[in-house]
């Protein structure tokens, strides 16, 4: 077991008086690229995660270990710039974000792993940022609250990783709830809960194995144009901040103002908050069809709109598409491969992972993955 494996190294390091926390990944029903416009979202947390061990070292000392990387780092915690691996960013971001809001951890040590795959669009690096950000707000005693440590994750994540990320993975990571999915509003932080009731259908994930890069230009690129289409139409309407204040009429004025493509990255985002909505009042009729329907029109949006799909991607919804027993599927996560989302009767599962990794074995040489998961609670302690 990961967890057991996680105790051993730390053991086999630092000594046997520590504690465990973890912190889940993620999958997105619906909402993407939605977060960083202020907008609406409906993720889950996954019962796969990062676990931590972790215990205070005295001084000022930081010793962390990656077992999915087999490597090591060491700091002081009053670094300001060490040279560090990519993996290492992560930490060393949420201690910085930490002492800027007046948190002071002391040196530490630490070994981390888990099991959420990396570049699959399952919030993998917002794992470890909640993981880290949660357990040295009880190590040292800081008595943060969970919207402040999401706030340190995703802050940890701008300024030293270098992805202008919305709140959404680092949220659901700390607010996540055993079976059901949550609705965030990105501006207010406000939330509520639906219970996940698929009936006999199952959420199925595809992963691409096609791995992207959060941090390339292509992500950071959508954010900006969203922005410039925000900084248009506020020239003219001053209460207008972000996306979410923006109206489909607003917009269709602006059209022949705004590049095309910076048109079309707003006009999908104002589109998939509408579905978003949609999703939750037909979660709430239990009407798995138009839950279908929904998730379909969102990655034709994310294809032909916001232009973050890929030849992969596509493939898999396509093949999706034609099988039976499939009520709807979508791209999900930033992008530019990752994994799909797929909406599929319970009794058509094998047949659906049969025939999807059928063309996909014929097209690109290799088959998909596909992960099962359960719908899992958020970031905690964990028994040793």
């Amino acid at each position: 077991m990961l967890k057991t494996e996680i105790k051993e190294v730390f053991e086999r390091k630092f000594g046997n008086d520590f504690n465990i926390f973890s912190a889940p990944g993620r999958i997105n029903i619906i909402g993407e690229h939605t977060d960083y416009n202020e907008g609406f979202v409906l993720p889950a947390a996954i019962d796969k995660k990062i676990y931590l061990a972790i215990a205070p070292g005295g001084g000022t000392t930081v010793n962390i270990v990656s077992t999915d990387f087999n490597e090591s780092v060491e700091f002081d915690i009053k670094d300001t710039k060490p040279d560090l691996p990519h993996w290492a960013k992560y930490p060393f971001g949420v201690i910085k974000e930490l002492q800027a809001l007046g948190y002071y951890p002391g040196g530490f040590n630490a070994v981390f792993g888990g099991d959420i795959p990396t570049g699959a669009g399952l919030s993998s690096s917002a794992a470890i940022e909640c993981a880290f950000s949660g357990a040295l707000n009880v190590l040292f005693e800081f008595g943060a609250d969970k919207f402040t440590l999401a706030r340190i994750g995703q802050s940890a994540e701008h300024k030293h990783v270098g992805v202008r990320c919305g709140i959404m993975d680092q949220f659901t990571s700390f607010f996540g709830k055993k079976e059901n999915v949550v609705f965030i509003d990105c501006r207010s932080l406000e939330h509520e809960y639906y219970p996940l009731n698929l009936q006999d259908y199952e959420l199925v994930i595809a992963d691409t194995q096609v791995k992207h890069s959060l941090a390339s230009s292509a992500y950071n690129e959508r954010r900006m144009q969203c922005e410039e289409g925000v900084k248009k139409i506020s020239n003219q309407h001053t209460y207008v901040k972000s996306l979410r204040d923006v109206t489909f009429d607003m917009l269709y004025d602006y059209k022949k103002k705004l590049e095309k493509e910076v048109f079309l990255r707003c006009e999908y985002v104002l589109e998939e908050n509408e579905r978003v909505l949609k999703t939750c009042k037909a979660l709430q009729n239990n009407d798995i069809s138009q839950v279908g329907e929904l998730l379909l029109l969102s990655h034709e949006g994310l294809k032909n709109k916001y232009e973050v799909s890929c030849n992969e991607l596509d493939l898999l919804i396509e093949t999706s598409k034609q099988i039976e027993g499939v009520m709807g599927a979508r791209m999900m996560g930033g992008g530019f491969g990752g994994c799909t989302i797929s909406l599929v009767k319970s009794q058509s599962v094998e047949a659906f992972k049969s025939e999807v990794s059928r063309a996909y074995q014929k097209e690109f040489n290799k088959p998909p993955v596909f992960y099962e998961v359960k719908i899992e609670d958020g970031v905690k302690q964990e028994m040793l």
